[in-house]
């Protein structure tokens, strides 16, 4: 079994919001993307999105975008974004999803070989400060992916962990001291975080590598070239 990732899909939603306003390189994308998927998964592997899928209003017009993402092959396994406004009910949204299509909210989610977990998270604040509503928000978002970690590690039994973000839980300038996300995800023995958000010139800022022990991964998919990113622990 082999795990996935790819994040920020912006379909749709029901009103045909093309991307390719934000640049040509947009044109197409999800056919493109759909185009990889198919190549590369298997029905026996996982697909991890983290977030932005559709820009619906309400989950009634996300559920079409949902059904095209249900097609493609393997299990899926979503986490909501910052623009992801029709998930609102987390029970209600699990009643509606396709089979084969999974959703985690500061909760984890058992794979079989491996155990998944996520929260969106905020922005990082910055060295200076932030205002005290982002204050606020992040710290909140420090105790979801704790809440997050501890219902994973109480079901993993040994096996490897795998995070989902939608914002990046590092970015160069916290490298030196970390987050409060790097610091729960290494506490916890996460073997790989994958998020995404960034978008354009934004990408440059994003941290691929191994920070701490964990392997974070961008997997905006513009950042990827619109093909999905092989995420498998390593053995």
């Amino acid at each position: 079994m082999s795990v996935f990732a790819i994040g920020d899909l912006h379909l749709p939603g029901g009103d045909m919001k093309p991307m390719d306003v934000f640049g040509p390189h947009w044109e197409n994308h999800f056919e493109r993307i759909s185009e990889d998927w198919r190549a590369r998964v298997s029905e026996e592997d996982i697909v991890l999105i983290p977030g932005d899928i559709s820009w619906a209003m309400q989950l009634g017009d996300a559920l079409e975008d949902l059904r095209r993402i249900a097609l493609l092959p393997g299990r899926k396994l979503i986490l909501r974004g910052n623009h992801d406004y029709w998930w609102s009910s987390l029970t209600q949204l699990r009643c509606a999803l396709p089979e084969g299509m999974h959703a985690v909210q500061n909760d984890a989610w058992d794979g079989g070989e491996y155990v998944f977990c996520g929260t969106r998270g905020w922005m990082i604040p910055p060295a200076g400060g932030a205002g005290a509503q982002d204050e606020k928000i992040y710290k909140r978002e420090v105790l979801r992916l704790k809440m997050s970690l501890e219902s994973a590690a109480k079901i993993a039994q040994g096996r490897k962990i795998i995070a989902m973000m939608h914002y990046p839980p590092l970015l160069p300038e916290n490298a030196r001291t970390g987050t409060g996300f790097t610091q729960l995800l290494s506490e916890f023995g996460v073997a790989r975080c994958v998020y995404g958000h960034l978008h354009g010139l934004s990408v440059q800022r994003g941290y691929t590598g191994l920070y701490e022990g964990v392997r974070y991964d961008l997997v905006s998919c513009d950042a990827l070239g619109f093909a999905l990113r092989d995420v498998t622990p390593e053995a």
